[in-house]
C-alpha cells in the first residue's frame, strides 16, 4: 500500500470512528458538512447560479463583455478547483466561467433514479445545463463563447458542439478518453493503474467495515470516492494532491457510466456540423494516450490543431504551472485571438 493511501485510510478510519462514537455534539456521520464540504443548497455563502432546475456552484472572472471561456471539469463528478489556473486568462480580457456540473463538486445533488429516468437523454440534460450556464453569463448574442473541457469535460464540450454547433465559436479539448462509448471503455481500461481486487479495491472493502452508503447517501458515497483517489502511474500524474479538489460526485458518475453502458452514448454525434476551430491538447506522459490514440479521437473534428504538452501527464496540461504558462496558455490565447 502506498504511503498516500495508508495515510488516507488511517485518516478515514479516525474520522469515521470519531463521528460514530462521539455523542457530545449530536453529529451524525451523513450530516451535511461532516464528511465532505457542504453543497450550495446547504451553504448559502457559496457562489451559485440556478440553471435548468439545479443550483450550481459557479463563479466568473474578468470583464463581463469579454469573450467567454467556459471551463468544464473532468469526472464525471469532479469539480472545477483544479482548473483555476485558467483564471489568469482574464489578463487577456477574457471572461472565464467556472461551474461544478449538477451532482458534482459543490453543486446540488440528485437521486440516481432521476438520471436513469432520462434514459439516453441524460446527456441532453448535461448539454442543456451547459446551454443555460452560457445563457446566464452571456450579455449579448454577439459575445463569443469558447468551451475548454478537460477529460470528461472534453467529451461534454464535444457533445455540446454537436448539439449546438452555432452556439460556440471555439472548442478546446484536453485528452477526452473517447467520444464513442467503445473508445471510452477501452481508454478507461487502459488508463487504470490498478487491477481488479488490487490494493485500491481492498482499501474500499476495508472502509466498508466502518461506513457503507446507500444509493443516494451522497455525503457517504462522495467521501468514499474521494478516499480512493490516488496517483496514477499510467496517466503520468506523479504525486496526487487531494487539495486540488473540493468534493467528488459519486452518484452522477455512477449514473452516467451506467447510461453509457446501457445506451452506448455517443459524444461525437452532430460534430460534423460544427465548423469552428478545435484546439486539441494531449500529454506526452500519459501512456494510455499515444499519438495513435490521439489521431483516432481527433478524426471526429474539423479544423483541428493538435498539440502535445511535454513534461506532464493527464491533469498537468492545466495544473502544472510551468506547462500551463509556457505551452497550454499561449496556444489558447492564439486560438481565441483568431476568432
Amino acid at each position: 500500500m502506498t504511503a498516500f493511501r495508508k495515510r488516507n485510510v488511517l485518516m478515514t478510519t479516525l474520522t469515521i470512528l470519531t463521528l460514530l462514537f462521539s455523542c457530545t455534539d449530536g453529529r451524525t456521520i451523513d450530516e451535511p458538512g461532516n464528511l465532505v464540504p457542504k453543497t450550495v443548497d446547504q451553504d448559502a455563502s457559496l457562489p451559485s447560479i440556478f440553471v435548468n432546475g439545479a443550483l450550481l456552484h459557479s463563479e466568473a472572472f474578468g470583464p463581463e463583455n469579454g469573450t467567454i471561456v467556459v471551463a468544464l471539469h473532468g469526472g464525471p463528478g469532479g469539480d472545477y478547483r483544479y482548473l483555476l489556473n485558467c483564471k489568469d486568462l482574464i489578463s487577456e480580457g477574457f471572461r472565464v466561467v467556472f461551474y461544478d456540473q449538477r451532482g458534482s463538486g459543490l453543486s446540488q445533488r440528485f437521486s440516481k433514479k432521476s438520471y436513469q429516468a432520462l434514459g439516453a437523454g441524460v446527456t441532453d440534460l448535461m448539454y442543456d445545463e451547459l446551454h443555460g450556464v452560457i445563457a446566464h453569463y452571456r450579455k449579448s448574442s454577439a459575445q463569443k463563447v469558447v468551451l475548454l473541457g478537460h477529460s470528461w469535460g472534453g467529451m461534454l464540450a464535444s457533445g455540446y458542439a454537436g448539439k449546438y454547433p452555432d452556439d460556440i465559436q471555439g472548442l478546446i479539448v484536453c485528452e477526452p478518453g473517447g467520444l464513442i462509448w467503445n473508445d471510452i471503455k477501452e481508454y478507461v481500461k487502459k488508463s487504470r493503474s490498478f487491477k481488479l481486487w488490487s490494493e485500491i479495491l481492498n482499501d474500499a472493502a476495508y472502509l466498508d467495515q466502518f461506513i457503507s452508503g446507500k444509493e443516494d447517501q451522497h455525503e457517504i458515497l462522495d467521501y468514499k470516492m474521494s478516499m480512493l483517489a490516488s496517483q496514477n502511474s499510467i496517466t503520468g500524474e506523479g504525486d496526487f494532491d487531494p487539495a486540488m479538489s473540493w468534493r467528488s460526485g459519486a452518484v452522477i458518475m455512477d449514473a452516467l457510466f451506467d447510461s453509457g453502458d446501457k445506451y452506448s452514448l455517443d459524444f461525437s454525434k452532430g460534430l460534423q456540423n460544427y465548423n469552428g476551430p478545435v484546439l486539441f491538447f494531449y500529454s506526452d506522459r500519459n501512456k494510455a494516450y499515444p499519438d495513435s490514440w490521439m489521431q483516432k479521437i481527433t478524426a471526429s473534428y474539423h479544423h483541428v490543431n493538435r498539440v502535445k504538452i511535454s513534461g506532464v501527464g493527464h491533469d498537468g496540461i492545466i495544473t502544472n504551472a510551468n506547462a500551463w504558462t509556457n505551452q497550454t496558455r499561449p496556444e489558447i490565447i492564439t486560438l481565441i485571438g483568431g476568432l
